[in-house]
């Protein structure tokens, strides 16, 4: 009777398991063979160099610059993002007027497809024309071309990032909001605890699970998204924007060098398993509570 409850359950999740691997963990494979050849072409087909790859990504001073960026940007962008959605969805969860019109507002960017949030925000950023150099020189305030210089351009772009995907982690905590006993509330007020002592010792542990499930989808969403930069600076100025998955891009289309763009790729996931190994590490007691 076991093994046959063992073979109904392997039965029942061979489809995901099947897709899982045809689209996830066979693509890992060959990506990590193919970053083990040199580049090949019609005339001299690729042959195996080992690590060579990887020694000439470690010899770039470009790589290293993209690998910067995009710590940068995870770091300027994952905590922001977290704590707006935390900070609206505790607006919202409350009784106010126009409380549905408030969500939708704050829910509004992440509906916007990133392409269509990166012409609205390069209508921002334009110099001369665009509403921030409209504003400041209403103040008498000289404009600046906020994408065009290497010291705004990555904080520009994190700005836009945050606004797009605050609204969409709002949701998830406004969810995790609403299903907290209102006794809980209750008893800490008989407690005599304030605000923010409530927040601080009851609340916000009982919002670990969702911080935790917010927290990676952050960080992967800080190496993966790609888009806004074909619109707003294709990485410039100077690869003062380029980021891991744009350069990435920009060596197997642009330059077609196939061999470095995978072993681009096998530096990232494993940065991104590395960095996922350390969340569950560090946040796996405070979220279960061990």
């Amino acid at each position: 009777m076991r093994i046959r409850d063992w073979a109904t359950g392997y039965l029942l999740i061979l489809p995901a398991a099947a897709v899982l691997a045809a689209f996830t963990h066979l693509p890992i494979v060959r990506t990590v063979r193919d970053s083990l050849f040199s580049r090949g072409s019609a005339i001299r087909p690729a042959r195996f160099v080992g690590l060579d790859n990887f020694e000439a990504l470690a010899a770039d001073p470009v790589f290293w610059k993209v690998l910067g960026n995009n710590l940068a940007f995870a770091l300027g962008t994952v905590p922001a993002s977290i704590a707006l959605a935390l900070a609206m969805a505790l607006l919202v969860d409350r009784k106010l007027k126009g409380q549905g019109v408030l969500r939708l507002a704050y829910f509004l960017p992440t509906m916007l497809p990133m392409i269509a949030a990166a012409n609205l925000w390069l209508f921002f950023y334009t110099p001369d024309i665009g509403l921030l150099d409209q504003i400041l020189g209403r103040f008498g305030l000289p404009g600046r071309n906020w994408l065009g210089d290497p010291a705004t351009v990555l904080p520009c772009l994190m700005t836009m990032t945050v606004w797009k995907e605050a609204g969409f982690f709002m949701i998830f905590y406004l969810a995790a909001l609403q299903t907290q006993p209102p006794e809980l509330k209750e008893a800490a007020r008989l407690e005599g605890a304030g605000r923010w002592v409530y927040f601080r010792r009851v609340l916000f542990p009982m919002l670990m699970p969702t911080t935790m499930f917010v927290l990676i989808n952050a960080v992967l969403n800080a190496f993966k998204l790609v888009d806004h930069l074909f619109v707003l600076t294709k990485g410039g100025p100077n690869n003062a924007s380029n980021l891991l998955l744009y350069y990435i891009f920009e060596h197997a289309f642009a330059f077609n060098d196939l061999p470095a763009a995978a072993a681009l790729t096998a530096v990232l996931l494993a940065l991104l398993a590395g960095l996922a190994v350390t969340q569950f590490a560090l946040l796996d007691r405070r979220v279960h509570y061990r």
